[in-house]
């Protein structure tokens, strides 16, 4: 039966509720876990999850924010990393211990993946959801650890700024380690997006993207 996005978040937003109450009840006073509601996600992880792929009907309106990459670049963020590409993006934080890690490291598989359409028609953009904290310097720390090539972009900013494109990209939490793993892929040459669960496997968000471009030729 075909679900959608509404229906998809009601039953993520059930299983972590009662994950919470779970870890609640079992959790000593004063010992509050900050990654309770990520390690609820990865516990709830199933590998058919990974093909759950949904067309976001009427596309993105993506804001033309300021951002830093993680080589200190001010770029604006339409114009230079999305504009008449093919992307796929995911939200991270460097200081996350729970899904940021594996979904960062699925990009790095995902470049070898993507084979010589990496940094040519695909690019992949890493969004920090805590700018406060997100350095150009952590942000580059941080993505070397799985390898990160030319043509995987990660970005931060001014805070008000980033909650405006988070906002934008239907992604913003106002508590960050509640951000659920999400990529988004998109071929801004047909307006075309899709939302993608964060933790598939390298191949089936290779798939994806393929997808995506087929729809409208060559990203």
């Amino acid at each position: 039966m075909k679900r959608t996005i509404r229906d998809l978040r009601q039953i993520a937003t059930f299983g972590l509720a009662t994950a919470l109450l779970i870890l609640t009840a079992t959790t000593p006073a004063g010992a509050e876990d900050p990654h309770a509601a990520h390690k609820a996600m990865m516990h709830g992880h199933h590998d058919d999850h990974g093909d759950q792929a949904t067309p976001i009907e009427g596309g993105l309106d993506i804001p033309d924010v300021q951002v830093l990459t993680q080589d200190g670049e001010t770029k604006s963020f339409y114009t230079d990393l999305v504009e008449g590409r093919t992307v796929a993006m995911n939200f991270v934080f460097t200081t996350c211990t729970t899904i940021c890690p594996p979904m960062g490291a699925n990009f790095g598989r995902l470049q070898k993946e993507l084979a010589e359409r990496f940094g040519r028609d695909v690019y992949l953009i890493s969004v920090s959801v805590d700018p406060t904290t997100d350095t150009p310097q952590r942000l580059k720390a941080w993505s070397e650890k799985f390898g990160a090539q030319p043509g995987w972009t990660l970005v931060t900013g001014e805070q008000q700024q980033m909650e405006r494109l988070l906002k934008a990209l239907e992604v913003f939490t106002a508590d960050i380690t509640d951000h659920a793993p999400v990529v988004l892929v998109g071929n801004d040459r047909t307006g075309e997006w899709t939302r993608a669960y964060g933790l598939a496997s390298p191949k089936t968000l290779a798939k994806i993207v393929d997808e995506v471009m087929a729809d409208g030729g060559q990203g």
